[in-house]
């Protein structure tokens, strides 16, 4: 793992973190981490991989090395048959009997796609896409406290997050509640959704269930995100093959990412 941006602060580690460390390593997340659950440049993360073409056997996920995966709790856009869309009992179940974590992540419309970003579609659309997330995420035997990580996957300003995304979430949050509500995006993003209060707090303290992109990011990295995707699988710089399969990468900031086995 290559050094990060120098943007966290050491963190004294209570006993009561202590517990919830040990807890969350017997959830499948190793020992990596140091204070509130942040990882060092002289101490690799634990790494979870999210893609969407097919289901990559949990034996190869495993032998890559990984702790897990995020997979969706959403359905695929028109025209479009992803395979790991969305994660199913059987496979869930395939990855928990090789010790993977797994945590939930929503998103069916993309820029330029056949449907569009789920967040434009605003209040009404996240009360939708939560009913739809919240019950194929359940479905498949997900963690009744565990959040879901909605995507924005596009890099938006400040005046369409006020008067557009943040109205999604606030649909979303009406369905689910805030504790349950996760985001993906950029580090603007993340940023405004955790000021905003439309995404929950991870039991360590100090975090909250932003899943930062490196995309649009530069080279920060926000102090309370719990998942930075530091390897974005694209045609000009492919991710590594699991099972075959090109994948994105994401270091764990913290123990307790909302991995379905921690919250039940």
């Amino acid at each position: 793992m290559p050094d990060l941006p120098d943007v966290r602060r050491t963190r004294a580690v209570s006993r009561r973190d202590a517990l919830r460390f040990a807890a969350a390593a017997s959830a499948g997340l190793g020992a990596a981490a140091l204070g509130a659950g942040a990882p060092t440049a002289s101490a690799a993360a634990p790494t979870l991989i999210d893609f969407a073409a097919a289901q990559i056997p949990a034996d190869a996920i495993r032998a890559a090395g990984h702790a897990g995966v995020v997979n969706y709790v959403s359905l695929s856009r028109p025209g479009s048959n992803f395979g790991a869309k969305p994660i199913t009992l059987p496979y869930a179940r395939s990855l928990n009997a090789q010790g993977l974590v797994i945590v939930s992540n929503y998103q069916y419309g993309k820029p330029g796609g056949t449907a569009p970003s789920d967040f434009t579609r605003g209040f009404a659309g996240g009360v939708a896409d939560a009913k739809t997330g919240w019950g194929l995420h359940t479905a498949a035997g997900g963690g009744r406290s565990a959040p879901i990580f909605f995507t924005i996957d596009e890099d938006i300003s400040r005046d369409v997050w006020n008067t557009v995304a943040l109205q999604w979430f606030r649909g979303i949050n009406s369905v689910i509640g805030v504790q349950r509500t996760g985001i993906y995006g950029g580090i603007d993003a993340c940023q405004w959704a955790i000021a905003d209060g439309v995404v929950g707090a991870s039991s360590i303290p100090g975090y909250r269930w932003a899943w930062q992109t490196k995309a649009w990011s530069g080279t920060r990295i926000h102090p309370q995100a719990v998942l930075y995707q530091r390897i974005v699988d694209t045609a000009s710089n492919p991710g590594p093959l699991v099972g075959g399969m090109r994948v994105d990468v994401n270091d764990v900031m913290a123990r307790d990412v909302g991995q379905w086995n921690l919250h039940q």
